[in-house]
């Protein structure tokens, strides 16, 4: 018994992308071309979450003090008006 259920899916610009894989014979069906697409994004969404992760942990571990916000933001004020910034 099938374990998933059939879907309708709109590609749009993507179609060529999916024609393209199944003619040149790298892929038997648009099926298999979803799901190696979904294995691929799941892939960069677990390497995306790793970085930041590993940017938490980093932030996490410093050992300098804390900025306040308002010391923060008045030091991004700071670079947008040297940059030519209107502040609107």
């Amino acid at each position: 018994m099938r374990s998933s259920k059939p879907i309708t899916v709109t590609l749009g610009r993507q179609q060529k992308s999916l024609d393209a894989r199944l003619e040149s014979g790298a892929y038997g069906s648009a099926s298999e071309v979803l799901r190696a697409a979904l294995r691929a994004l799941d892939r960069e969404e677990d390497a995306i979450n790793e970085i930041m992760n590993q940017k938490i942990r980093e932030a996490l571990d410093d050992p300098r003090p804390d900025i306040d916000s308002e010391t923060v933001f008045d030091r991004i004020e700071r670079l947008h008006a040297a940059r030519g910034g209107n502040g609107d």
